[in-house]
């Protein structure tokens, strides 16, 4: 399924791609991405002649119905693997066993250090607990990778994607190896998810931010709601005014 599925999103978008020598040709690795679009961890599968895993949200694999078994399928197709993300601690625990098994087993694992999609394009603060204590646990390179575009075809809350092509650059393996069984340091693990975030932005042309992407959202979510809010406050006063004239000509 997973090749029906790469190639017919060849086919249909033809994602340039750039450094596919870095992937190696067996053997773990960490693929660790940016994250732009919920389109990004099936682009990077399809230019891979390697299954890549991914981490997914449980909620895809057990929805009721035949809508429900058909997303569980398409999913686990293109290499997704449900993860119980009730509760911060405890997802991210999940995530982390998640893939050290991944890698355990010799396979490509993929994930996405900001955490979540970016709200606006730009480059995020990678968290240090997902990918850093896989890496250090494990021992496995860290492949840096930029996805290009893939905002513009499928923005947030778009279900119909763009007919364009998104564009893949993968990055030099980056060796932890130095830092091996120090997982629980989290000075370390700051320091080896920021050299990892350097090169993505490097790789993407991205503007950094240093905050998380999800305190970035909550930002635009409030400054939204304020602006709406002052707009309705705005046209309150407006109503006001208007009827103070009106009953100002009597």
């Amino acid at each position: 399924m997973k090749f029906s599925i790469g190639g017919a999103l060849k086919l249909a978008f033809r994602p340039w791609v750039e450094g596919l020598e870095n992937i190696p040709a067996e053997g773990p690795a960490i693929l660790a991405s940016n994250h732009l679009s919920f389109s990004d961890s099936f682009f990077l599968p399809a230019v891979l002649d390697r299954k890549v895993t991914f981490i997914a949200k449980a909620e895809y694999f057990t929805s009721p119905g035949v809508k429900g078994k058909l997303t569980a399928a398409f999913f686990k197709g293109v290499g997704q693997l449900p993860v119980d993300r009730s509760g911060a601690r405890g997802a991210g625990e999940a995530a982390v066993r998640s893939g050290i098994e991944v890698i355990e087993r010799g396979e490509l694992f993929g994930i996405y250090p900001e955490g979540t999609r970016s709200p606006d394009g730009r480059l995020y603060r990678g968290k240090p607990g997902g990918l850093a204590r896989v890496a250090l646990a494990t021992g496995a390179p860290v492949i840096p990778v930029a996805m290009i575009d893939t905002e513009r075809i499928q923005p947030p809350g778009k279900v119909v994607p763009k007919l364009m092509s998104p564009g893949i650059r993968i990055g030099k393996p980056l060796d932890f190896s130095r830092y091996h069984g120090m997982d629980h340091d989290r000075f370390i693990l700051r320091s080896v998810t920021d050299e990892v975030m350097y090169e993505i932005m490097k790789l993407s042309g991205q503007e950094y931010v240093d905050i998380y992407a999800t305190a970035a959202k909550r930002q635009i979510a409030d400054a939204e709601k304020a602006a709406k809010e002052a707009a309705k406050e705005a046209e309150r006063a407006a109503k006001a005014a208007g009827g103070a004239e009106r009953g100002g000509d009597r």
